[in-house]
């Protein structure tokens, strides 16, 4: 990612804190689902911090406990072992998100982007910055060629190809069928810089659930296959050299 002027606000991570960034291609990717499937998969402690506005929000009815809203503007809620964390109100910048309440020691944090690439690309805000660092960047698309032109886009404006770190960092999820049974060309409507990723296995299968699709992510529990897929988002972190 290119480098950027100073943020406006800063998040500093707690001790042995590590950050997973979740970042959706397109609409409705699935990147929510991913982010509360991989943390349900997750040792304690574990959060996600939903990151867009309010009135975006896919994890408002995945709670069972609410917590209430902290004076820095979170509203905070529990599921399982799982702190959920989303904006309270409504944000009309990438700008306006909050900095992040501080974490305990070790603990496990999902950044549910809820920005595009090309915001991201252009903010200058704590959110961009940690997406940049991150200790995994996961890209959500659909397995089509729109969503797939898209996740090209955003593999060439948040990454740096040219990066030796790049293999071990970036994780792309596809959701839907499984790769053999993608329709013909949706693969290259990527581009080069998917191949360098599907070169390394950083590929994760997301399957379709017809339930979620239609009601959304609430209370009821998620499917297994779901979080199965998710918490192959675990293995990928742990082959990653921690940012400091």
């Amino acid at each position: 990612m290119p480098c950027r002027t100073a943020v406006a606000a800063e998040w500093t991570r707690a001790k042995g804190e590590r950050t997973v960034a979740i970042v959706g291609c397109v609409g409705s990717a699935g990147a929510s689902t991913l982010a509360l499937s991989a943390a349900l998969a997750a040792p304690g402690p574990v959060r996600v911090l939903e990151c867009c506005s309010a009135t975006a929000s896919g994890l408002a009815s995945a709670a069972t406990a609410e917590l209430g809203v902290d004076p820095s503007g979170w509203s905070q809620a529990r599921r399982e072992h799982v702190l959920l964390e989303r904006a309270s109100e409504v944000l009309a910048a990438l700008d306006d998100v909050p900095v992040p309440t501080p974490a305990n020691s070790g603990t496990l944090t999902f950044l549910d982007v809820g920005w595009e690439a090309g915001q991201l690309h252009t903010a200058a805000s704590w959110l961009t910055h940690s997406v940049a660092e991150a200790d995994l960047l996961v890209l959500v698309t659909p397995a089509t060629t729109p969503g797939m032109r898209r996740l090209g886009v955003a593999l060439g404006l948040l990454t740096d190809p040219a990066s030796p770190h790049l293999d071990e960092r970036v994780v792309v999820a596809v959701r839907g069928p499984r790769r053999r049974r993608w329709d013909r060309g949706v693969e290259h409507a990527a581009g080069p810089h998917l191949q360098r990723v599907l070169a390394s296995g950083a590929l994760v299968q997301i399957p379709e659930c017809r339930g979620i699709a239609v009601t959304g992510l609430d209370s009821r529990p998620v499917p297994p296959a779901l979080v199965t897929a998710a918490g192959q988002l675990l293995g990928a972190l742990r082959c990653t050299t921690p940012n400091p």
